[in-house]
């Protein structure tokens, strides 16, 4: 099973959301299914088989969620950061003030939805192969 220090080797190669689905691969092939992005401090559930969960901690200050989500100013901040416009802090910033809670990322459908703090699917998006 994996381990988080082998989850923070593979996200150490991320510099921007650029580099996304490589470290989506990388993680895929240590075994995660699926995980859990928290905007509020950073804090990510790892999942795999066997109900094997490897728990990264908070990795900021708490950040403010927007009781109402933006979808409009979202996907503008996502598409930024996607081209390498911003860094991960800033974009979690970003999400927090459109009012983002988390995303998860699901290995099997190569999606990673955005999810408001209602749960509210906000946002699906295919990562690219």
């Amino acid at each position: 099973m994996f381990t988080v220090e082998q989850i923070k080797a593979a996200h150490s190669k991320v510099t921007s959301g650029a580099d996304f689905p490589v470290y989506i691969k990388d993680i895929k092939a240590l075994g995660v299914t699926h995980y859990e992005a928290y905007v509020t401090d950073g804090h990510i559930d790892y999942h795999g088989a066997n109900n094997h969960t490897a728990k990264v901690p908070a990795k900021y200050e708490p950040l403010v969620i927007a009781e109402t989500a933006n979808e409009a100013q979202f996907k503008s901040d996502l598409k930024a950061h996607q081209q390498g416009k911003t860094n991960y802090p800033t974009f979690c910033e970003d999400s927090a003030k459109s009012g983002i809670e988390k995303w998860v990322v699901c290995m099997n459908e190569m999606t990673c939805t955005y999810y408001d703090k209602a749960g509210n699917e906000i946002l699906v998006e295919q990562i690219p192969q």
